[in-house]
Order: C-alpha cells, then structure tokens, then sequence
C-alpha cells in the first residue's frame, strides 16, 4: 500500500518541531498518556508560558492536540505525523544500506586471512 507523500509544509513543521529537545521531551512525556499542560511543565527548568510555547509549536505540527475544559488543556500525542516523515525518510535508506554494505566489503578485504591452526 502506497502512502501518500508528505508536502514540503508539513515536512518542515514537523522536523522543525522535533528539531529542540524540550519538545522531544514534551512528546516522550505523552507516549502512552494524556498530560495537563502543568503536569507536562513539570520537569522543565522553564516557565509554563515557555512550555505553553513548545506546546502550539508542536500542535502546529499536528504531533498534538488539546482538549480545553476552562482554564484546564490536556494534551494528547498525535503520531501520524511521525509516520509520514519517517515514511519519507525511508525512501532514502536504500543510501544507508548500500554504504554499510560497501563497508562491510571494504572491512573484510582489509581483514587479515584467518592464520591456520597449527598440528601439535
């Protein structure tokens, strides 16, 4: 089954919102459950408005949504596009592969030929 292909937008955003580590946290911090935006602030040695920053950044990016009760917002961990980058960095594997298999080629050429056992 073919995916369709991410835009250049939606490439940006996302790599872009992956791109700082407190956002990486952020969505760690969401695998597996929904977080208030205080509890996500938490561990940060940052402000809540600086979390609440990150937060729209990665809810531009469509890595997660919130939920508003009043004042209350719960964030929760969207995936899909992780997929459609990672799906887009696949096409480039073929890249990777060839290269380790051309260094594994390359190493055991190098390697010495294995000595023969000696007869006592």
């Amino acid at each position: 089954m073919k995916h369709a292909e991410p835009d250049d937008e939606t490439l940006d955003l996302v790599f872009g919102a992956l791109a700082d580590p407190v956002r990486r946290a952020i969505l760690n911090r969401l695998d597996g459950q929904d977080l208030l935006v205080t509890e996500l602030a938490e561990p940060f040695a940052i402000s809540l408005q600086a979390v609440s920053r990150h937060i729209q950044v990665l809810v531009r990016a469509g890595l997660v949504t919130q939920a508003r009760s009043g004042r209350v917002s719960r964030c929760r961990l969207d995936a899909g596009p992780i997929l459609k980058a990672s799906l887009w960095l696949n096409r480039y594997s073929r890249y990777w592969q060839g290269r380790s298999d051309t260094l594994a080629m390359w190493l055991d050429a190098m390697s010495p030929p294995p000595r023969a056992a000696r007869s006592p």
